[in-house]
């Protein structure tokens, strides 16, 4: 059975009580925030479910909004989610290059995750930093300026941060 630890639920509860009666459905970005990172940092229908039933919702509600938001993930990720621009500054800046050389470097394709789960590889819209193009998201941050020496940089950074943390 799905279900938030009680420190999670209390904080959907929080957020919920945010908005009046009838209006639960304002919480479901933050709520679907709190979800994917308590269920394996992805969202997949019976987790989107128990969000509609927690907020008084239809499921396909819950459904339109998670696959409209590049933010949330609908199947299961690597440890390192790449999410690379590919919008119009970003483009004319060799983001198509750059997605090409880490698809070839890791040997996956957009959307794909590494046999060992480390990287997937993903393709988003703009993330709001056109002046450092190319760049991408990585966890919490961005990485800008991308060439193929930084990614190669990055990699290795991810390898290693992963080889500290086992």
């Amino acid at each position: 059975m799905i279900q938030f630890s009680e420190e999670r639920l209390t904080k959907v509860k929080e957020i919920m009580n945010r908005y009046p009666e009838g209006k639960q459905k304002s919480a479901l970005l933050p709520v679907l925030h709190i979800a994917q990172e308590e269920f394996g940092n992805w969202l997949d229908t019976p987790v989107m479910d128990y969000v509609a039933e927690l907020l008084s919702i239809e499921p396909i509600e819950v459904y339109e909004v998670a696959t409209f938001y590049s933010m949330y993930n609908l199947k299961p990720v690597g440890k390192y989610l790449f999410e690379v621009c590919q919008t119009g500054p970003c483009m004319l800046r060799g983001s198509d290059d750059i997605i090409t050389y880490i698809g070839e470097k890791l040997g996956i394709k957009p959307g794909e995750t590494t046999t060992d789960g480390m990287f997937t590889l993903k393709t988003v819209e703009c993330l709001g930093a056109c002046g450092y193009a190319p760049m991408m998201q990585l966890g919490k941050f961005f990485r800008e300026h991308l060439t193929k020496e930084k990614v190669d940089a990055i990699i290795d950074e991810c390898r290693q941060n992963a080889v500290k943390n086992n």
